[in-house]
């Protein structure tokens, strides 16, 4: 639905007065019954059919109609909330991490990246950081249905016992050792560049560890023989980078890039697609931060 102040050229002027009337104008999709809500509503509205749309008279009309959309949308809301109340009824979910409360679902889960990609997803979700729980209305219960398989399987793998267990399982193994390496190369904040196409320093830019902001460029070459595990294709015309995470205010001023980047790209513009989870991640990060701080 579309409302608009009326116009200077609005059709509907007073054949003696070269003032247009005031009011507003107001269209949306056809619905019998939308429509006689709106006429009982509005008696004086008059259809403009060049305009495609009603023409509301009065200088408070803007408000009264705004008053009214507000109305319809609140209808739409619980008969939506009732929709998925009744679906919930006939087919629910049966899950330990999944409560039923006043106004919708409340979810507790273990940490997973997973978790938090797929309930981001779902329409009208939000986190309540204080009771650290998932919120989610009855009217988005489809969408959470269909992605609750996914959900409830990365929970189980991140449950503590389970990750101890996997863990178990690595001790001593090959993939544990290489697991190690990584996460110690990581820890070290350092990315192998290309000397012919270094990235500017300072501002985020993206790289398959993520977003990152590059502080220094320095002249050591890297050594392939040594981290070619960690960075497939890395030659010796490579330099090492050093980078820190970027700061929500960064990640809020970038500018997306308007098209992917090249497949054989080092690094990149980040997308849209890419910025907007970094920049969740970033303001939660620097709320923890907040909470934690005396």
């Amino acid at each position: 639905m579309i409302e608009t102040k009326s116009p200077a050229d609005q059709d509907e002027r007073s054949p003696r007065d070269d003032e247009p009337k005031p009011g507003a104008e107001v269209s949306f999709p056809y619905d019998r019954m939308t429509v006689e809500q709106f006429r009982n509503r509005f008696p004086r509205a008059r259809w403009n059919d060049v305009r495609k749309a009603w023409f509301v008279p009065g200088r408070t009309a803007s408000r009264r109609i705004g008053r009214w959309l507000a109305e319809l949308e609140a209808e739409a809301d619980a008969h939506a909330d009732a929709k998925g109340r009744d679906a919930f009824a006939f087919d629910p979910i049966d899950s330990p991490y999944l409560e039923l409360g006043k106004a919708g679902f409340r979810i507790r889960t273990p940490y997973s990246k997973t978790v938090v990609d797929e309930l981001r997803e779902v329409p009208f979700s939000r986190w309540d950081g204080d009771l650290r729980i998932w919120h989610v209305p009855f009217r988005s219960y489809e969408e959470l249905r269909r992605r609750w398989p996914e959900i409830e399987a990365a929970a189980r793998r991140n449950e503590p016992e389970e990750r101890r267990r996997r863990a178990d399982e690595r001790k001593g193994t090959e993939q544990e050792m290489r697991s190690r390496l990584r996460a110690a190369e990581r820890k070290r904040r350092r990315y192998p560049l290309p000397t012919d196409d270094l990235p500017p320093t300072g501002r985020p830019v993206a790289t398959s560890y993520g977003i990152v902001v590059f502080t220094e460029i320095t002249g050591e070459l890297v050594d392939p023989a040594l981290v070619a595990d960690f960075y497939p294709g890395v030659t010796e015309d490579h330099l090492w980078g050093y980078w820190r995470v970027p700061t929500f205010d960064e990640l809020v001023r970038t500018w997306p890039a308007k098209t992917p980047p090249r497949r054989d790209a080092e690094w990149w513009q980040p997308t849209i697609e890419e910025l907007r989870p970094a920049r969740r991640a970033a303001r939660a990060r620097e709320a923890r931060k907040q909470t934690k701080a005396p």
